[in-house]
């Protein structure tokens, strides 16, 4: 399992994929930040990290299907991944060591970031003046956040052999279970107490629990439900291809 770990994060960095996921993501984030001036950090004159924390879920949406799109279509249209297959290796190790190679590239992508925490502590007045919780709890949300949409990602790469459908593929289930909800929750069909529960469906809702300081255990435990659903997805489509 510790080999096909390294090995995928060998092939990130191996080639251009590691180094544009991070750095379009870095680059979005920081224009949206500090440039633009609808969502720049200057004009809102206020230490607030929220154009952070209010922008990276729709990146992650394109950004992690584009990372994960490779993990097993890729390995279909080499023809390796009956290789794979023959390995001492349970298929549980295999889709787990890519998994936490994927989030592991995710991490290393929020990473710089914390340099505009401390831009903005140090611009605060009185310096300091930004709510740290809230800003450790963003941070918390959006890594459960990610290992959603990585096991998403890696799914469709699974079902798929072609590695644009499989981006599309995860990009769209991704939306459907962070946006979807939200909207649907909106229409006048749901009265009552009905709109609120449907929106606690979403992603979204999670996320934004998390993200304002208080996190509690049912947030957590519906993200790494969720999360072990698609993997376990995942199993399946794999253990099907492995025995037909």
């Amino acid at each position: 399992m510790r080999s096909i770990y390294l090995k995928e994060l060998r092939s990130f960095f191996s080639s251009l994929i590691g180094y544009l996921v991070i750095g379009v993501f870095l680059l979005f984030v920081g224009l949206f930040m500090w440039v633009f001036n609808d969502t720049s950090i200057l004009d809102y004159r206020y230490a607030s990290m929220d154009s952070l924390f209010s922008i990276a879920p729709l990146l992650f949406m394109l950004i992690i299907p584009a990372l994960t799109m490779r993990t097993f279509a890729e390995e279909k249209q080499k023809g390796t991944l009956e290789f794979l297959f023959t390995k001492p290796l349970k298929d549980y190790q295999i889709v787990l060591a890519k998994y936490f190679a994927s989030f592991t590239l995710v991490l290393l992508a929020l990473l710089p970031t914390i340099i505009y925490y401390y831009s903005i502590y140090q611009l605060g007045f009185p310096k300091g003046n930004i709510d740290g919780g809230a800003v450790v709890g963003s941070y918390i949300g959006l890594c459960c956040l990610s290992l959603v949409f990585i096991a998403i990602g890696i799914f469709a790469s699974c079902i798929t052999s072609n590695q644009i459908s499989a981006f599309i593929l995860g990009a769209f289930l991704c939306f459907i279970f962070y946006l979807s909800f939200s909207y649907l929750s909106s229409l006048s069909i749901f009265f009552g107490s009905l709109d609120h529960l449907v929106e606690k469906i979403g992603l979204e809702y999670h996320y934004q629990s998390i993200s304002r300081g208080k996190i509690e255990f049912r947030d957590l435990f519906y993200f790494l439900s969720l999360a072990s659903f698609f993997v376990w997805l995942s199993l399946v489509a794999i253990s099907k291809r492995k025995w037909s």
